[in-house]
């Protein structure tokens, strides 16, 4: 006997995307969020096209686009039935028919909403790889085969300190900066030679544990502060000073804070740089992503502001070209610093990859990664928008969120009333890649997730989270 099913679908005549298309979108929803079940028996084509209120012969193509990506099977003089095996639900299947699913970053797991991670496919990957060759074509390839500066060809830092100067409103020189391969070395580099055992350390809770594991390689004592929609709740810092005497620095990621996204506001900023300024204590600035902001004000860093005196700055290159590529670097005017980086520098790793400095270099110098920022900018705040209406279909009855200035991912916070560890237990177990509070929090509290957008494509954004909302649908059970 067949089931009765309804479809719920309204055409939208403003679409790019096909008739027949939109129709299987419909019917994938419906199979994803449970609605319709593994067998179930499909209405037939003349009685779905009366329903939606379109051709038989569209409907007959949507039916067939389904049943080539086995969502649905086709069994003759029986009808069109929910397929037993669904290419979603089996996540660990070897034969994949969506290339969506082929493409994923990582491999073993079918959607991946990793860190933040900028596209890789996006990557102008045979500009570098065209730079690269022609260093090797220049009279003058052998200076380049032996040691070089320790701190990083002075062009490339040179180009830099113009980059940070033009875009970023700071006043550095190239002697102010040491090239890195990422900033988590940048990170360890510093911490070995700024602090001591048992010295006072401020971190941002939730915040980057990468960042707080180097520091404690020094055994310094981290003091956690909260943060809220204005950043890094300044007060509190207030009173840990108060409280402790000998505070050495405030590790911060004011621009967009991780992993909340969030802005420092403006007032935090000033106080902040007093507190600095008055207690001798150093600011260390992680801007992880600044090239990707969507307002139309950009927002400059902290030691922009010519008022504060001891700063150490850190930025990258990873997101900008791709994750692979290890260029970080570190900036402070305090030459004591930077000459004890350096030799510690030479005792890990004598020198940065000299070669791809200067292709990068020459991407630079020819507008390419300008050329480059542009495109991606514009395509990750498309993604951004896309992220934001299908967290509003689908996810919104479960989560908080706001629609982050910048960056490459969403910050979601669980409404309170279910159970957050079987929810994540039923992500895992369905192959989803998703990041918990947990890898953030001072105290290992669940209160959210960090949804990367930047990474993924339309469709492997929504297939993703039609599949979270189905997680949080078997969580919080029906109860009507």
């Amino acid at each position: 006997m067949l089931r009765p099913w309804k479809l719920n679908i309204e055409i939208d005549g403003t679409l790019d995307k096909p008739i027949y298309l939109q129709i299987a979108d419909a019917i994938i929803q419906d199979i994803t969020l449970g609605r319709l079940k593994s067998g179930t028996a499909l209405p037939g084509s003349r009685v779905l096209a009366a329903e939606i209120g379109v051709n038989r012969n569209t409907v007959v193509e949507a039916l067939n686009v389904l049943i080539a990506e086995k969502w649905l099977d086709s069994k003759e003089r029986r009808g069109t039935f929910v397929a037993e095996e669904l290419p979603v639900l089996d996540p660990f299947k070897k034969e994949k028919n969506s290339d969506i699913i082929k493409n994923l970053e990582d491999k073993s797991y079918w959607i991946n909403f990793n860190d933040g991670h900028s596209d890789s496919r996006l990557a102008p990957v045979d500009e570098l790889a065209r730079a690269y060759r022609k260093i090797f074509k220049r009279k003058a390839k052998w200076q380049l085969m032996g040691y070089a500066d320790t701190y990083g060809q002075r062009d490339f830092r040179q180009a830099i300190a113009d980059m940070l100067n033009h875009q970023r409103s700071m006043y550095v020189q190239a002697d102010h900066i040491c090239i890195t391969r990422g900033s988590q070395m940048a990170l360890y580099l510093l911490a070995h030679c700024l602090w001591k055992k048992g010295d006072i350390v401020i971190v941002e809770d939730l915040g980057y544990k990468p960042a707080w594991q180097a520091f404690e390689t020094v055994g310094v004592t981290l003091l956690s502060v909260g943060v809220d929609k204005e950043g890094l709740k300044v007060d509190e810092v207030s009173q840990i000073l108060n409280k402790y005497k000998g505070v050495k620095a405030v590790y911060t990621t004011p621009h967009h804070q991780y992993p909340t996204t969030v802005v420092m506001s403006t007032k935090r900023r000033l106080e902040l740089i007093a507190l600095s300024n008055e207690h001798n204590f150093t600011i260390i600035e992680d801007d992880y992503d600044n090239e990707f902001h969507y307002g139309y004000r950009p927002v400059m860093p902290l030691c922009s502001n010519k008022g504060l005196r001891d700063y150490i700055y850190i930025g990258t290159l990873s997101k900008v070209v791709a994750p692979a590529l290890r260029i970080g670097y570190l900036v402070t005017k305090n030459q004591e610093l930077l000459r004890q980086i350096g030799n510690l520098r030479k005792l890990i790793d004598v020198q940065g990859d000299v070669i791809m400095e200067q292709a990068v270099l020459q991407l630079i110098q020819e507008g390419t990664i300008k050329k480059h920022l542009r495109k991606v900018s514009q395509i990750y705040n498309q993604r951004r928008d896309t992220m934001k209406d299908l967290i509003e279909r689908y996810l919104k009855d479960y989560v908080n969120y706001s629609v982050p200035e910048g960056g490459l991912a969403f910050w979601l916070e669980y409404k309170t009333g279910f159970n957050h560890k079987v929810f994540e237990q039923s992500v895992f177990d369905k192959g989803i890649k998703l990041i918990s509070s947990i890898s953030y929090s001072f105290d290992n509290k669940s209160v959210g997730f960090r949804l990367s957008f930047g990474n993924l494509e339309e469709e492997e954004m929504k297939l993703g989270i039609i599949a979270l909302a189905n997680c949080f649908k078997e969580t919080i059970p029906d109860n009507g």
